[in-house]
């Protein structure tokens, strides 16, 4: 199984208000789709997908009129019990 780190940026339709929340969280799937799906909800909504050459994955998600971005980063070589000392 797969380790990923997944960042969802959830911006702000404000016009004064650039700031955006964003959510760090780190998975551990065969595929990230499932993980998805759970922010499809809504009337309308639109999801694209794009996986780039570097092997990072991007779904664009607008959710009536809410947009959204997530961001999954394959974590490879992480080990963390090395990380903190231990072992």
């Amino acid at each position: 199984m797969k380790r990923y780190e997944m960042v969802r940026e959830i911006f702000n339709s404000c016009s004064n208000n650039q700031m955006r929340d964003v959510l760090i969280t780190e998975i551990q799937t065969d595929t990230v789709d499932p993980w998805v799906q759970k922010f499809l909800t809504g009337t309308e909504v639109r999801c694209e997908k794009h996986e780039n050459p570097d092997g990072t994955i991007l779904f664009d998600i607008d959710t009536d009129g809410i947009r959204q971005r997530i961001t999954f980063t394959e974590l490879t070589g992480y080990n963390p019990v090395s990380m903190n000392g231990a072992g």
